[in-house]
């Protein structure tokens, strides 16, 4: 029988540039001192809608793929960072919310290509109080999500855009937030695919929904990357406690009050490769070829510049334990 082969590499994440550095030199330069080659551009720093105008935002984008190639490092997403967070968008009930947040994912989308990355991702939507109270609403956003999410997969074929990658959350008003709602929604935006593949991006520190009422394997990080590591190419690594999602950095300090075990996420992928063919979204989706597990260490603005680069550089040195520079190479029955 053929093998399949996966590959297993590590990136830090372009939120420890928003306003610290403007240069796009500086970005690349300083992601490759302190230890990484792969970055995962933050949507905040070139925004789609607040970053100048659209010929500034390409110019910064090939300014930032030429810098990576001069220092070795590949831009492997462009991700979104905490503006889209704070908006209503693909589900929202009125049309014209749905459509102006459609504008700025197909906008990332330009920016991606322009610096050279084909995956896009993160979270643009979330779910008003008002309709998470009553499930039939809840029920009608959910349909809203799922035909808007579908509806872009479709316009994003032709942008140089390979996959559509949706983060998993943990509250319930940023879906998926619960291992049933992420199964369904792998099925759901894939089932008669016409469109580039929407997949989920894992963040080990998103299962912090005990606050609003969730238990067990919901609250397991493990068990998420089990369940869905297989169709994850990227997942986002972060030092945190059980109860919050901290973005600490892999230093010697946050790791004694952390809970996040990177030999556990190492594990649990290799078991949802093992397990892929057993999987419900096995029938719309095929498991991955790469992962890029992404340090998303998201500094306090009272962090100094010096303190923020020591603990990446330390972060960088502790993880290359567990996955070297050069990465690591998986082998698994078809």
């Amino acid at each position: 029988m053929t093998k399949r082969t996966v590959t297993v590499n590590l990136g830090i994440n372009g939120a420890f540039i928003t306003r610290r550095w403007e240069e796009p030199e500086n970005w690349m330069r300083l992601t490759r001192e302190c230890g990484f080659n792969q970055h995962s551009f933050c949507g905040d720093v070139i925004d789609p809608f607040f970053s100048g105008d659209r010929e500034f935002q390409l110019e910064q984008a090939t300014a930032a793929k030429e810098a990576a190639k001069r220092y070795g490092v590949k831009i492997c997403d462009f991700y979104t960072g905490v503006a889209t967070h704070r908006f209503l968008g693909l589900s929202h009930r009125d049309e014209r919310a749905r459509r102006r947040m459609m504008e700025w994912v197909e906008g990332a989308a330009e920016i991606a290509a322009a610096m050279g990355t084909d995956r896009l991702g993160g979270h643009v939507d979330a779910f008003s109080v008002e309709v998470l109270s009553d499930p039939q609403l809840t029920k009608e956003a959910v349909a809203r999500q799922y035909q808007t999410i579908h509806e872009l997969a479709v316009r994003l074929k032709s942008s140089g855009i390979r996959c559509l990658m949706v983060e998993q959350m943990y509250i319930p008003s940023e879906k998926p937030y619960t291992l049933a709602e992420c199964e369904e929604f792998l099925i759901e935006t894939n089932r008669g695919f016409s469109g580039i593949p929407v997949i989920v991006t894992l963040d080990v520190g998103h299962q912090a929904g005990e606050h609003y009422g969730l238990s067990g394997a919901d609250t397991d990080y493990v068990e998420w990357v089990r369940r869905f590591g297989a169709v994850s190419e990227i997942i986002h690594l972060q030092q945190t406690t059980r109860d919050a999602s901290h973005h600490w950095p892999f230093t010697d300090e946050y790791n004694r009050r952390g809970h996040i075990k990177v030999d556990a996420v190492l594990k649990a992928l290799w078991e949802s490769h093992q397990r892929y063919a057993q999987q419900p979204y096995a029938s719309v989706l095929p498991p991955v070829k790469e992962h890029v597990l992404v340090a998303e260490i998201i500094p306090g603005s009272t962090k100094t510049e010096a303190k923020l680069l020591a603990e990446l550089k330390e972060s960088a040195e502790y993880l290359a334990d567990f996955v070297p520079e050069d990465g690591l190479q998986w082998e698994f029955e078809r």
